[in-house]
């Protein structure tokens, strides 16, 4: 693949992870072992994100968690222990609560710095929780296109749930560091409409963030989540030569217009892996 990989290894095999010995970095600088992935509860979409409330369309149901609170803090706790990245997929605030106490009770049995563990989606919010997770040192990685896609959140939810449903500004103000990245294939790949969800909010516009923040969030942040921000995230002398050429300046064009601007080249390692027709024609 003319692209970098960093794998999300199932928890279903931790204890082969561990029993090998091999840690987040292992392998080379195209492919490497990443986090170790949890799923602890399910989705908004099937109604299955663990609540702390009922659901407002579906009052009998809160969602689920998929491990006890004790199973939990023992996936955690190992990978943690063994020196791995976690990254614990929850979406409804009782899954993100549940997971915070796992971090919380591991941190403070096994202390380590820099251990750059996430949140994937992280998705029902609230500003204990989001204050919880910039104490523990979370990684915020988030998917902005559900901004577009959730277009029912707020009947699902109600209006003060859904207030604090992808609350990126905050998220922001308060410090965490905020990764973006897509949730392919349920989501479009496209990092640019992702940037479009994340800046031309139609509800709660006071979570849209700048362009710039959400540029951040796509290269120095995701860069930071995999431990990569000496090598990728900014066009540096010394860094890896991993480019994107655009075909418009996404600083200058209206919020709007975002979703519409095109990649004309992508270069890796300092080669050309992808050229447009656009940018063959502009050449010419």
């Amino acid at each position: 693949l003319p692209l970098r990989v960093y794998l999300g290894i199932p928890v279903d095999f931790l204890d082969e992870l561990v029993n090998l010995g091999l840690l987040t970095g292992f392998v080379n600088d195209m492919v490497k072992i990443g986090s170790v992935k949890i799923l602890a509860d399910g989705s908004l979409g099937a109604r299955t994100a663990a609540l702390k409330k009922p659901y407002s369309d579906k009052p009998e149901t809160s969602g689920m968690m998929l491990y006890t609170q004790k199973k939990l803090n023992r996936f955690i706790l190992k990978a943690h222990e063994a020196g791995l990245q976690l990254a614990v997929h929850a979406i409804g605030d009782h899954a993100i609560e549940a997971v915070l106490e796992g971090f919380e009770k591991a941190l403070s049995e096994h202390p380590r710095k820099n251990h750059r563990h996430r949140i994937e989606h992280c998705s029902v919010l609230d500003q204990k929780l989001i204050k919880r997770m910039k104490r523990l040192g979370l990684i915020a990685s988030v998917q902005p296109h559900f901004i577009v896609s959730d277009f029912w959140v707020v009947d699902r939810l109600g209006r003060e749930r859904a207030r604090w449903t992808y609350p990126f500004k905050t998220l922001f103000k308060e410090g965490s560091v905020v990764a973006s990245g897509s949730d392919c294939p349920v989501e479009p790949i496209d990092p640019i409409l992702g940037i479009w969800a994340a800046v031309g909010r139609k509800e709660f516009v006071e979570e849209s963030i700048s362009v710039e923040e959400a540029l951040k969030t796509y290269t120095i942040n995701a860069a930071y989540a995999s431990f990569d921000e000496d090598k990728r995230g900014t066009i540096d002398i010394g860094k890896s030569a991993d480019m994107t050429i655009l075909s418009d300046n996404l600083l200058k064009v209206q919020s709007e217009d975002v979703k519409n601007v095109k990649v004309v080249m992508t270069i890796v390692g300092g080669r050309i892996v992808y050229f447009s027709e656009q940018f063959q024609v502009g050449v010419q």
